[in-house]
């Protein structure tokens, strides 16, 4: 029998069990934490600092809502909060041509750690519809982040990366957040930022 550790000590000292996740074994501190210092396309940026999955999960979230053409239900809009949860609590966002790779027990890992961030927060399972959905808005960000993040060009966006949605130019987190248009944040401020918005939509929901 193996007595690998397969736990990771949190912020918070919680115990996360990698490999057996339950939906008590972080804060949500510790969830905003690791996203905030989880990075996006393999952690490149034409910026000082690269883009986190936190803020890129609240981008992702602020799309569905201005595309909604009436109020989205705070569970709805949790869930696209929280849909790169797993890879805040894992430390790691795999770049797409490397998952192929990683095979199937990465991908079970994922769905393990996916299964306890939805009990833990209470969120339904996607439907057809709301994951097509969903999934528009999150490449329309991915393409709009290689451009204005990373440096693709869009021919090497629409090419290379297969992504058929036009990148954006106007940045919906500015609107809301001020400062400069596609500037990644510092950790410290992605955290604080989707901690907010996590307890804003818990409460909504309570």
């Amino acid at each position: 029998m193996s007595h690998t550790r397969a736990w990771v000590r949190l912020p918070s000292g919680k115990r996360l069990d990698l490999l057996n996740p339950t939906p008590f074994d972080w804060e949500d501190q510790d969830l905003a934490l690791g996203l905030a210092r989880t990075y996006r396309w393999g952690g490149h940026s034409a910026w000082p600092l690269p883009l986190s999955v936190a803020q890129h999960s609240l981008t992702v979230m602020l799309l569905r809502r201005q595309w909604a053409t009436t109020p989205l239900d705070p569970v709805i809009e949790l869930r696209e909060l929280m849909h790169d949860a797993d890879e805040g609590l894992l430390g790691f966002d795999c770049i797409s041509v490397l998952k192929p790779f990683l095979g199937e027990r990465f991908r079970a890992l994922a769905t393990r750690l996916e299964a306890a961030v939805f009990l833990r927060y209470g969120l339904p399972a996607w439907t057809a519809e709301e994951k097509r959905i969903h999934k528009r808005a999150d490449r329309v960000a991915a393409a709009s982040e290689a451009l204005h993040v990373v440096g693709w060009q869009q021919q090497e966006i629409r090419q290379t990366l297969k992504i058929r949605y036009q990148p954006l130019q106007e940045d919906v987190l500015q609107s809301v957040y001020g400062g400069t248009a596609w500037e990644p944040w510092t950790p410290t401020v992605a955290a604080e930022r989707f901690l907010a918005e996590l307890g804003r939509l818990k409460q909504a929901l309570a």
